[in-house]
């Protein structure tokens, strides 16, 4: 029994790969599930399509789908399909952008990636909104407003630093 185990221990042939790397932790997801997951919630926001209503019909609860997007949990095949078909866009779809994803398909036109959008989808947008659709529809328009005019400011301010930050031209300096 002893040279058994001994000859299971030393394998006689070299390993010639490895699934992942030794140094891969096991807690952070893989770069191509982020932008799966990413993928997802921006085609379900851009398609008007809330996490309930997809969770809905493609048969899992929506806090499954939350650990879809935010690549918590991994994306199978068969479920990346259901999703395809249920938001109505091919599967390469998911894939658009990957690094090294050179074969996408040509047919499909990818949907307009928009920065928002990207902040609707991302853990922080969904918290905001969520918060936002809490309070009254008057008090919500009022916090609108508000940061608008926060976002005037700023680009104002921005304006203005640009400005004194640039050289004058030479002939309006004095010297």
């Amino acid at each position: 029994m002893t040279q058994l185990r001994k000859a299971l221990a030393e394998p006689t042939r070299p390993r010639v790969f490895q699934a992942w790397p030794e140094t891969r932790s096991e807690s952070f997801p893989h770069s191509a599930d982020q932008h799966v997951g990413r993928q997802i919630a921006m085609v379900r926001v851009q398609s008007d399509v809330s996490q309930a209503q997809l969770a809905r019909s493609i048969g899992i609860s929506f806090q499954q789908l939350q650990k879809y997007e935010n690549a918590r949990n991994r994306v199978s095949a068969s479920m990346l399909y259901e999703i395809s078909r249920s938001l109505d866009v091919p599967v390469s779809r998911f894939f658009d952008g990957l690094p090294g994803n050179d074969e996408t398909s040509r047919e499909a036109s990818p949907l307009p990636v928009d920065e928002r959008i990207e902040f609707i989808a991302s853990a922080e947008g969904r918290r905001l909104i969520g918060g936002l659709m809490q309070l009254r529809p008057r008090v919500r328009g009022r916090v609108a407003s508000l940061i608008s005019a926060l976002g005037e400011e700023l680009a104002l301010l921005d304006k203005n630093t640009e400005r004194t930050d640039e050289p004058e031209p030479a002939d309006r300096k004095t010297g």
